[in-house]
């Protein structure tokens, strides 16, 4: 019988698993745990890449956070969030602190006020892939399997898809292998494969992203953005401290110019960044709920305080006008890519406080109110398609179903973003622009933009950003609304 050779595994020195009262501490903990760990594999890859396949395996292990409670939190029953459902043992795995360093005080900071026990930190059980540790250092890119003298499996840890996937935010009732139950959303490689591909995506670093973000699938939104953005950098008053331009570019002077790179990436993604993450960011997703699942996927691990999407779309009903706003109150769901992990059945609620910042900025922007409001804006359900050429096909279906769900309008795109928003846990909403009607012979064709039409596309995205720069006024517990949370949630937002 042959017996596989056992093979010598080296790891880093870390502290052990320590008891602490103080968010602050407890935060420096997973710092100087996590900052050890991706020291250590990084200096012995570049090591590998050097001199050769190590003579040992080469492991690291990412820094979690335990909570053990025997007793039932005494919490504020206007908050969603803060507690564990019950007595018992839990925990999560944590990457990148230095990033979500504020967040994680706040979190363990509740913890602690609702349980009255310490937290525990000390190195988890989960491997960290070389491919995340090496992500920490621009200079240094881990090259694809067969590239190498060695396989870079037989000495180094890499990704794992078996625990990046999303059981927990899909209430699939996920344990840590010693039987803890989840403190937070997210794994920790859950969070850095979706680090990587935000990079890839949006060829912006997480580190830029802001707490409140605007998707658009319209490019005129984007220099509407960056001529926002330079006005704000010109008022020492306003509050916002840069722009950052897809590729990383970052200024500070309003009058710099920005060169755009060559080749943009597939979501341009552009940031007016504020003090602690106050900002705004814009992402330019394009088409399709294919790019709206992919982008909010991802975006979802920052834990943003809310995303809204301000795109365009098409009118359904005759008295609607090109230019129209559509302020989403329900969503008809026929984007398809979501059904796996949620469910058509499940209702997307509109959130109160999204709604109400959305129209009281368009009243703002548009210098009409109450019933006037009603000449340029319509509420109701918006339709969501996976097919952007729908009306080329035959049309008896299709619309006999937007007719029984009293959809007023259709996109490809904000459905999707709701429905990410709701199996995420974060706060969204629609405000639409109609730039075509279909089923009444007005196509979106050269030539066909009215002045109005015009006036109106340049004041929606004004109205996306004075929401959200409303809601940025509110405090997180009042946002993030009671709607989002089930039966038994993570203690973290």
């Amino acid at each position: 019988m042959n017996v596989a050779p056992q093979v010598s595994i080296r790891t880093p020195d870390v502290p052990k698993h320590e008891s602490f009262t103080d968010p602050k501490l407890a935060v420096a903990r997973l710092q100087e745990i996590y900052q050890t760990a991706v020291k250590f594999l990084s200096e012995n890859f570049v090591k590998a890449l050097s001199e050769g396949q190590p003579e040992t395996r080469v492991r690291a292990f990412y820094p979690e956070i335990r909570l053990t409670t025997t007793t039932y939190a005494k919490t504020d029953s206007r908050l969603s969030f803060g507690h564990v459902a019950e007595p018992g043992m839990y925990a999560t795995t944590v990457t990148r602190p230095d990033l979500f360093a504020a967040y994680l005080e706040q979190q363990i900071g509740l913890l602690l006020q609702s349980h009255g026990v310490p937290v525990v930190i000390g190195p988890s059980t989960t491997e960290m892939p070389v491919h995340f540790a090496a992500a920490n250092d621009p200079a240094l890119t881990v090259p694809h399997d067969g590239s190498m003298e060695f396989n870079l499996r037989d000495n180094f840890d890499v990704p794992d898809l078996s625990t990046t996937h999303d059981a927990i935010v899909n209430g699939q009732g996920f344990t840590y292998a010693d039987g803890a139950l989840p403190l937070a959303p997210f794994t920790a490689q859950r969070i850095d494969y979706s680090l990587a591909r935000l990079a890839h995506y949006t060829a912006t670093a997480a580190e830029h992203f802001q707490n409140h973000v605007l998707f658009t699938n319209y490019q005129f939104y984007v220099e509407e953005f960056e001529g926002y953005a330079r006005q704000m950098l010109a008022d020492p008053d306003s509050g916002y401290t840069s722009f950052v331009s897809t590729g990383n570019i970052e200024i500070t002077d309003p009058d710099t110019q920005i060169i755009t790179p060559a080749k943009l990436p597939q979501m341009p993604t552009y940031h007016l960044k504020r003090k602690n993450g106050g900002g705004i960011t814009l992402v330019n997703i394009g088409v399709g709920p294919s790019n709206a699942k992919t982008a909010t996927d991802h975006i979802a691990v920052l834990r943003p305080h809310a995303w809204l999407m301000v795109g365009h779309c098409a009118g359904l009903r005759n008295s609607q006008r090109l230019g129209d706003f559509v302020l989403a109150h329900a969503y008809l769901r026929e984007d398809h890519v979501l059904d796996d992990d949620l469910p058509v059945w499940v209702p997307i609620p509109a959130l109160a406080e999204i709604q109400i910042a959305l129209e009281k900025a368009v009243a703002d922007v548009t210098a009409l109110e109450g019933f006037e409001l009603k000449r340029i804006m319509r509420t109701g359900t918006v339709a969501t398609i996976d097919n952007r050429n729908w009306e080329l096909r035959e049309q008896a279906g299709p619309v006999q179903r937007l007719s029984q769900s009293r959809a007023i309008a259709l996109d490809m795109e904000s459905a999707t973003i709701a429905a990410n928003g709701f199996r995420f846990r974060v706060p969204y909403g629609t405000l639409l622009c109609v730039s075509d009607k279909p089923l009444h012979g007005e196509l979106k064709l050269p030539g066909m933009a009215s002045d109005f039409y015009k006036t109106q596309v340049a004041a929606h995205l004004m109205i996306g950003i004075r929401a959200m720069e409303a809601l940025r006024e509110m405090p997180l517990e009042r946002i993030h609304s009671r709607k989002l949370r089930s039966f038994e949630e993570t203690a973290f937002l």
